[in-house]
């Protein structure tokens, strides 16, 4: 009985077995290696439609806020009928206003302001408030001065009173220069008021937070005293503009 000998088998690279399919091949065999591995695809309909509700919905509730916005400042208008308060220059007079070789300025001015309140339900309470008195035409510090805080009844008036002063304060060429021109004018030197503090609104029970307020008075000519007697400048084209914005939890009136 004869031997048969078979050949051996081709040993594999690198201690790997050979991979080699055998012939003839399967179709699953020779498409299965090439067909990608299936991997599930995310929904992106319905990813977009939950997009699509939520910018709805926030456009919805931006919407109503600021519908109830409008209703409660419209309820409140009606209700309160807020209107600014008025200011007016009624007085300056002018004990010192000298300006020195030495561009050294030396101011004494006594102010007089009338506040009024036209409002019948509302109260305004006033911090401290500070005084700056410029030139009108180039904005140079003539002095300064301050008023007591005070609280503002309604439909009040209320007569303030402040006391502008500087001594020896030292200008520059320019400013002097400019400054010693107006004084020298005929029709005396244009000055310019600026008051600004903060103030509390109370309307009721209700309490807004503290507001700036700026009041800038201009219009006011007044003329240097040649002794010792002060002049009274003029306050008839004088007009005061009030810059003042009520916060009332998130409107602004």
């Amino acid at each position: 009985m004869t031997d048969r000998v078979y050949p051996s088998t081709k040993p594999a690279t690198n201690g790997a077995a050979a991979t080699n399919p055998s012939f003839p091949a399967t179709k699953a065999q020779l498409y299965g290696a090439t067909r990608p591995t299936y991997r599930p695809q995310p929904n992106r309909k319905r990813s977009r439609g939950c997009c699509c509700a939520c910018v709805l919905w926030t456009t919805a509730v931006i919407f109503i806020l600021i519908v109830l916005a409008v209703i409660a400042g419209a309820i409140i208008y009606v209700l309160y009928r807020p209107q600014r308060p008025s200011f007016d220059v009624s007085g300056l007079n002018i004990s010192s206003l000298n300006l020195t070789s030495a561009s050294h300025l030396t101011t004494n001015i006594n102010l007089n302001i009338t506040a009024r309140n036209p409002n019948k339900k509302l109260v305004y309470t006033y911090n401290p408030i500070t005084i700056s008195v410029t030139t009108e035409r180039d904005d140079i510090v003539v002095g300064s001065g301050s008023i007591p805080s005070f609280v503002h009844g309604t439909k009040n008036t209320t007569f303030l009173r402040a006391a502008i002063t500087s001594s020896g304060v030292q200008l520059d060429d320019v400013s002097a220069g400019k400054l010693k021109a107006d004084l020298k004018s005929k029709n005396g030197v244009a000055l310019k008021l600026e008051l600004e503090t903060k103030v509390k609104v109370k309307m009721g029970g209700l309490k807004t937070p503290k507001a700036r307020i700026r009041v800038t008075c201009q219009g006011i000519k007044a003329t240097v005293p040649s002794g010792k007697k002060a002049t009274t400048a003029s306050v008839s084209n004088a007009n005061c503009k009030v810059d003042l914005r009520i916060k009332i939890w998130k409107w602004t009136f």
